[in-house]
């Protein structure tokens, strides 16, 4: 009997990686997808279509399949204590020599979000981004990078870094992310508290 449930344990222990977002509305996600697919089409750049729009809040971690439903009770805990707050897309940047990314302004409230994920996260499920410690949080949203070419980010960079853009949404859940081997897809949606926390 205990044999078996040692094998039926290694059986079920394969890892998968996660990683926590915010989502914009759904007129910006339509918005920055036909950004990623004007650098696909234009600039032969197609990693940033392997996701979904977003802005990384705790970035790629492993975490067991068969613990899943842990994690998302702690992200629905986490979530609820939370109230919506506005985020700010504004203009175009960069990382260059590979990176160009709708800019995030950096709201009180959404550096308040994102400590508070990390320190909770390692707190209750021991979840750390080594990168952490060295690189202070820099919220964005990429619309090309990894296969972008530092030729042609040279040619793409001065087109955007001149475009102008403003959109806002409110920020009312949490997205848990998984990646199926291919690209990155919704797991799971966590609400915030539809009231003010007090």
């Amino acid at each position: 009997m205990a044999l078996a449930g040692t094998d039926s344990r290694r059986m079920n222990t394969g890892k998968k990686r996660f990683f926590i977002a915010l989502l914009p509305s759904r007129e910006i996600q339509d918005y920055a997808n036909e950004i990623k697919q004007y650098f696909s089409d234009r600039y032969n750049s197609r990693a940033a279509q392997k996701s979904p729009p977003h802005i990384t809040l705790q970035p790629p971690f492993e975490w067991p399949t068969e613990d899943l439903p842990r994690l998302e009770q702690h992200l629905s805990t986490f979530a609820l204590a939370q109230s919506p707050f506005s985020v700010t897309l504004q203009d175009f940047a960069a990382f260059p020599p590979r990176v160009i990314y709708i800019n995030v302004l950096k709201t009180a409230e959404l550096l308040h979000l994102q400590q508070a994920l990390m320190t909770y996260l390692e707190a209750n499920l021991g979840i750390v981004d080594p990168k952490a410690k060295t690189r202070p949080f820099a919220p964005h949203m990429t619309v090309a990078f990894r296969d972008l070419t530092r030729q042609n980010f040279k040619a793409a960079w001065p087109e955007f870094q001149a475009r102008s853009l403003n959109f806002s949404w409110l920020a009312s859940s949490l997205t848990l992310l998984i990646h199926n081997g291919q690209r990155w897809t919704i797991c799971q949606e966590f609400p915030f508290s539809p009231t003010e926390a007090i």
